[in-house]
């Protein structure tokens, strides 16, 4: 879906760029909201089972795109895809802190992200065959085959084991708000900010190449296929480098760092020169673009976890996510407004509010906070049980 999305809707659907522009920035907006009620649903039913009522609708949903007519149609099954995917997220993060404990958490999410990048560059080779053939059927090919096998992932989902405890798949509640948490919702927006660096990559990357360098179109394909490359391999040992909360703070610094130098190599491809000095710049930066966000994500899922109150870490984890998809919402006009629109100064404004993102969650992971209750014997019990 992430390579033939656009043309799938201009080409076989016949909606407007603009349409489909307004009609993903509205189901951005539902999946803000979404992934922040799928928390409480999680506390609520159990995170497995909100796992598979999402996966369900957003197989329901793709599928739905290739009867679309009409951009009110579009809208309304975008919002339902979009919202599904961002309940999906929050689930599996629930799951992940319900049956994992410490550094086992942060390590299978790193894993689990590894799989991710797989899986999309796997995707994109299939995709990469209908986009050659170009036709419709072509197309509704594509898409029907993201909705196949979106649901076919429900049979393994349906054989995790629910997590029981006393009182049944369902966490003890008594904890605090995270509305009321006033260092997660701060940790959040910082994270929330350094997550903007996803379309970075894939929108601000590709703009940037295309119009502003001497460097080929195609530079675009082989940088985002050497993230995926980079990301599959690091992502697993950058946890090492996070063991508690303040080295948690320092990688996600760190990873901003590299995020600043990657936006200096960015704006340097800009200059004239030629396109092998362009590609050599664009490569430096993607690698150190990579490596930022390796790091800075390590970080980041540390914190999430390990400042979440354990009886509320459905709620938690959905305030995590949402603040994600606020960050992935804006982004597009950020990074254009900036980075696209200014050049130079945009691409050091923009490394800047990285980097001012990245010192404010080393400041916070600093500060000595009474940590969260832990948890009671039966909910122990619980978390040292690791899902298969």
């Amino acid at each position: 879906m992430f390579s033939v999305s656009a043309l799938f809707f201009t080409t076989a659907v016949g909606i407007s760029p603009a349409t489909v522009g307004t009609g993903l920035t509205l189901a951005g907006t539902c999946g803000v909201v979404t992934a922040f009620a799928a928390g409480r649903l999680c506390d609520r039913f159990g995170p497995r089972r909100v796992l598979l009522v999402a996966a369900t609708a957003q197989g329901g949903a793709l599928a739905a795109y290739c009867l679309t007519r009409g951009a009110g149609m579009f809208v309304l099954v975008a919002c339902v895809a979009v919202g599904a995917e961002s309940m999906q997220r929050t689930s599996r993060v629930a799951l992940l802190a319900r049956a994992f404990t410490g550094p086992d958490r942060v390590g299978v999410r790193a894993r689990l992200r590894v799989v991710d990048n797989v899986s999309i560059a796997a995707g994109s080779g299939f995709a990469a065959v209908a986009l050659a053939v170009g036709s419709r059927s072509a197309y509704v090919t594509a898409v029907l085959a993201a909705a196949v096998l979106t649901l076919v992932a429900l049979v393994p989902l349906r054989a995790l084991p629910a997590l029981r405890e006393s009182g049944g798949d369902r966490p003890a509640r008594g904890g605090r708000s995270p509305l009321d948490d006033r260092r997660y919702l701060t940790a959040t927006a910082l994270h929330a900010v350094v997550s903007m660096q996803f379309l970075l990559l894939t929108v601000g990357m590709p703009l940037w190449v295309t119009g502003h360098t001497a460097a080929p179109e195609v530079t675009v394909a082989l940088l985002l296929l050497l993230n995926t490359g980079l990301v599959s391999v690091l992502q697993v040992w950058s946890t090492r480098l996070v063991g508690d909360v303040p080295s948690a703070g320092r990688a996600v610094f760190h990873g901003t760092v590299l995020l600043l130098a990657a936006c200096l190599c960015y704006a340097a491809a800009g200059y004239p020169s030629g396109a092998g000095f362009a590609v050599a710049l664009l490569v430096a930066a993607v690698v150190a673009h990579s490596l930022g966000e390796i790091v800075s994500e390590t970080g980041g899922w540390e914190l999430a976890f390990e400042w979440a109150h354990p009886a509320d870490s459905g709620a938690y984890q959905g305030v995590s996510q949402a603040g994600v998809a606020i960050g992935r919402a804006v982004a597009p006009v950020i990074v254009t407004s900036t980075a696209i629109g200014l050049g130079l100064p945009g691409w050091l404004l923009l490394g800047g509010v990285f980097l001012a993102a990245g010192a404010g969650t080393r400041a916070l992971s600093a500060r000595r906070q009474a940590p969260h209750p832990t948890l009671s014997a039966p909910q122990a019990a619980l978390s040292a049980r690791q899902v298969p």
